[in-house]
């Protein structure tokens, strides 16, 4: 089995949509009249969550009309937000067969279908023209990715000049070996965590000029203390992660956090403009 296949095969959930809509039930909202917000608790899979959204879509500088690529784009949350609240048409493509069936499903109940779709396929040959976008983006994703060159160059061929790429991954900090599993990897086979210079040197040769890199690990663990208080005074959430990682969620999320605090690793965003 090859390292892509290897990769769909630990994202897939086998019945996630049904998950989904049973915890939505439970926390009282209508399953035909959602916002995206309302699936924030689980379609933001990466460590900051919906704030670090946000802030990847400000500092991209995202405006209304303008088309964008999220490569990996799991069940679609970042996407259906840059829809929601930039006005953009956002394009979603991910290597798992389930997380796009649910992507699109969740985007048609948020009335979202007319603009924001997914598309099954690899980041590694993005199935669009040259220049077909304005800006594209990639969070948590590259740590499953080897060949970040071959990314970065595909990446490029589908912007524009002048387009923007936001990045948005854990990048090791250190040379500590990584403990597994980790929210992204079962173990070391289809794990690819590299320093910020990798990036930004792979960057530079696709054809990137970096404008901003910022660390973000002193705000994840400040906004996973304030998740831990909340969910102490008032109960777990009845969607949360957990609805998408499965039994799995408890050990990869504590061996990611342990590896955050003790500063192995940090989520690092990235902001870089075709030249």
């Amino acid at each position: 089995m090859d390292t892509e296949a290897q990769v769909a095969r630990h994202y897939t959930h086998g019945a996630l949509e049904r998950s989904i809509l049973d915890a939505l039930a439970r926390a009282g909202k209508d399953p035909d009249r959602l916002t995206a917000a309302d699936l924030a608790g689980v379609d933001e899979f990466h460590l900051g969550w919906r704030p670090s959204t946000i802030a990847l879509s400000q500092d991209l500088r995202l405006a209304p009309g303008q088309r964008v690529l999220d490569v990996g784009s799991g069940i679609g949350g970042p996407a259906r937000y840059m829809a929601e609240a930039h006005g953009c048409q956002v394009t979603g493509i991910d290597l798992t067969e389930e997380f796009v069936a649910v992507a699109t499903a969740l985007t048609r109940r948020c009335g979202l279908a007319d603009r924001v779709t997914f598309r099954q396929g690899s980041g590694l040959a993005l199935p669009f023209p040259d220049g077909n976008f304005d800006a594209a983006t990639l969070i948590h994703v590259g740590m499953n990715i080897e060949r970040k060159d071959l990314l970065f160059r595909e990446v490029r061929r589908v912007l524009r000049p002048g387009g923007r790429f936001g990045i948005y991954d854990v990048m090791c900090t250190d040379e500590t070996p990584l403990p597994y599993p980790m929210p992204w990897a079962a173990d070391a086979v289809t794990s690819f965590v590299e320093p910020p210079v990798t990036y930004r040197t792979l960057l530079g040769q696709a054809g990137f000029e970096v404008e901003q890199e910022v660390n973000r690990r002193d705000f994840v663990l400040a906004r996973w203390q304030e998740m831990r208080a909340e969910a102490a005074a008032r109960g777990q959430p009845p969607l949360s992660l957990r609805n998408l990682v499965g039994p799995a969620f408890e050990e990869r999320f504590a061996n990611v956090l342990r590896t955050l605090q003790a500063g192995s690793i940090a989520p690092i965003q990235m902001i870089a403009r075709a030249i």
